[in-house]
C-alpha cells in the first residue's frame, strides 16, 4: 500500500520534511517512489504539487495524518488548554 507521508531531512533542530510517496512499510527515511514538495516548520512554508498530489490519491496512495494536518488545518481544530483548578 502506498502512503504519503513526510520525509525529515537536516539537522535535529533545524528540520525540513519533503512530501513524498512510499511504501507504507518502508522507514520514515527510506526508500520513496515520488517527492511532491516540502514543509518547513521554522517558516511555515508548505509547497506541494497539487496535481502530482491528485494523480497519486486518485491512483490509490493515502495521506498519512501528518500530511492531512497540513493540506487541511480545519478538519483537525486545536484543543484548548484546561486550567487546573487549586
Amino acid at each position: 500500500m502506498l502512503k504519503i507521508k513526510l520525509l525529515p531531512k537536516g539537522q535535529t533542530h533545524q528540520r525540513t520534511y519533503r512530501v513524498v510517496v512510499s511504501e507504507c512499510r518502508s522507514k520514515s527515511n527510506g526508500k520513496y517512489i515520488a517527492d511532491l514538495g516540502f514543509y518547513t516548520p521554522q517558516t511555515k512554508t508548505i509547497s506541494i504539487d497539487q496535481t502530482l498530489l491528485t494523480t497519486w490519491v486518485k491512483n490509490g496512495a493515502q495521506l498519512t495524518e501528518g500530511v492531512d494536518k497540513l493540506i487541511n488545518p480545519d478538519k483537525y481544530p486545536r484543543k484548548k488548554k484546561v486550567a487546573k483548578k487549586a
